[in-house]
């Protein structure tokens, strides 16, 4: 029996039914077209050939799951598990954090289907974390238990931002200055870059599409704006990886760094990474990756799907 699954984020809300562990009938959908989450959904079903309709559904939302009812973080949208399961005629409905579903992604992905940053070796039976930039920061952690891997989701992308040389504390400080507080998120996020792009060259906010294209390009400016941006990302994966001992690797994800390979790979990421002054030796033994697949949330839930 097929069940409904879904990554609810920020942007776009990707669908897909979970049949034997896999995602099957992959779609994705703009946000902003629609008024809530089971218009989304609604409009998945109505339009789904070839398939039996599903009974349940497993969803992924960016947004803190406290309860039966919640609101999205990036995006103006209140969730009730018990109006989608009415309007949806399911049986059930099951939500969890959207970083807590890519956690669930990180056992079954392929080779091919992330890129290894730097040196490190992976330790069997340990934590692995996951984390990654794209509307908002998100982070969570999957750990070993005696009947399967458990992921535990968190808000870690709102903890406060270290500053490590004095260009960053100069951003901080003004991004502080303009916000009231700079958590992670706040500069290393898709509004982060262009807010780091902005106060980095004294000039207008640049969407952050815009300044990865012309990155890639090889314009000046923007080349060095996400290379501030990968190096924080650096100090954040860090920080994840001693606080959670995550021994078993470090993975990044999120709708930003996954298109920027190339780059991120020649980045000063690693080398950040490992500089954490008498911790030097326990990071430089942590593999960390870049996830390359193409829908890896979705993965994840039809791999806890399965289960």
């Amino acid at each position: 029996m097929s069940c409904l699954i879904a990554d609810i984020g920020g942007t776009n809300t990707r669908c897909a039914l979970a049949i034997d562990g896999q995602p099957v009938a992959v779609r994705t959908f703009a946000n902003a077209e629609f008024d809530g989450a089971h218009a989304v959904l609604d409009r998945y079903l109505a339009e789904l050939e070839g398939y039996a309709r599903p009974a349940s559904a497993l969803l992924a939302v960016a947004a803190p799951v406290t309860g039966n009812e919640f609101r999205m973080v990036n995006l103006d949208w209140v969730i009730s598990l018990a109006e989608l399961q009415t309007s949806l005629k399911l049986r059930d409905v099951r939500v969890l954090n959207d970083f807590e579903a890519l956690a669930y992604s990180l056992p079954v992905l392929a080779d091919d289907d992330k890129l290894q940053i730097g040196g490190g070796r992976r330790r069997d039976n340990s934590p692995l974390a996951v984390l990654g930039p794209g509307t908002g920061l998100g982070v969570a952690q999957l750990v070993p238990t005696d009947t399967g891997w458990l992921a535990v989701a968190g808000e870690g992308g709102h903890v406060s931002l270290p500053a490590r040389n004095a260009t960053e504390a100069t951003l901080i400080g003004q991004a502080a200055d303009r916000n009231g507080y700079c958590s992670a998120e706040c500069l290393v996020s898709g509004p982060g870059l262009a807010r780091l792009h902005a106060l980095l060259h004294a000039e207008k906010s640049a969407p952050p599409d815009a300044i990865t294209k012309t990155a890639l390009a090889g314009e000046a400016r923007a080349a060095q704006s996400l290379s501030v941006f990968f190096e924080l990302l650096g100090t954040v994966a860090a920080n994840v990886a001693l606080t959670l001992g995550a021994r078993g690797g470090v993975f990044i994800g999120g709708g930003i760094v996954p298109r920027l390979a190339e780059l991120f790979a020649r980045s000063g990421f690693r080398q950040r990474f490992e500089s954490a002054g008498p911790n030097h030796d326990y990071l430089r033994d942590i593999p960390t990756y870049l996830i390359t697949a193409e829908q890896p949330a979705l993965a994840g839930l039809a791999s806890l799907a399965d289960r």
